[in-house]
């Protein structure tokens, strides 16, 4: 007579879909630290994420704004149109500085990509008026959120991550107008 045959067990090398959200985030987390992007711990709200810009917008530009200028330069860069917000993040801009004179400035290094500084948020919470959301995880470049990732276990369908942006881009006073997460333009 032959051996009974031993129960199926799901190989070593196959995730359990009893794998927690926050231990897959901290595995994407180390594979791009390995990537050489900087994680960011201590970036988790809007006043973060936009001092952070802030810091590397004037390295990158090789200026020093004033905080009306930086103020102006939100207003100007943050729009809800995709389209125009991914033609910002690629093209040389104008902008008049508080003396007149005109800054011409980049938010990425199209010509140098490895001059840029590549950073990794997780957990950002972003607060308006009518909303209060929690992403993932965002990847900046030079200090502008350019991808959003929401992060699902097997369990759950990965549509309902889909479904999570979209609710959170039409939500009113949603953060994706009012803030820095208009560069978004890439949503996982």
């Amino acid at each position: 007579m032959p051996p009974p045959k031993a129960p199926y067990s799901r190989p070593a090398d196959v995730p359990s879909l009893a794998v927690r959200e926050d231990t897959i985030e901290y595995g994407f987390i180390g594979t791009l630290q390995s990537l050489k992007y900087d994680y960011r711990d201590d970036i988790r709200d809007r006043a973060a994420l936009e001092k952070n810009f802030r810091e590397k917008f004037e390295a990158l530009n090789r200026v020093r704004l004033t905080d009306a200028e930086f103020a102006r330069l939100l207003d100007e860069i943050v729009t809800p149109d995709v389209f125009s917000a991914a033609k910002t993040l690629r093209s040389i801009n104008a902008f008049a500085r508080d003396d007149g004179t005109p800054l011409n400035y980049t938010l990425v290094n199209i010509r140098d990509w490895c001059k840029n500084h590549f950073e990794v948020i997780r957990q950002l919470r972003i607060n308006t008026d009518n909303s209060h959301h929690r992403y993932d995880v965002l990847i900046l470049i030079n200090g502008v959120p350019c991808v959003q990732i929401e992060l699902k276990t097997l369990g759950v369908n990965p549509r309902r991550a889909m479904e999570q942006i979209v609710e959170y881009k039409h939500d009113p006073g949603n953060g994706y107008t009012k803030t820095l997460l208009l560069s978004a333009p890439i949503q996982i």
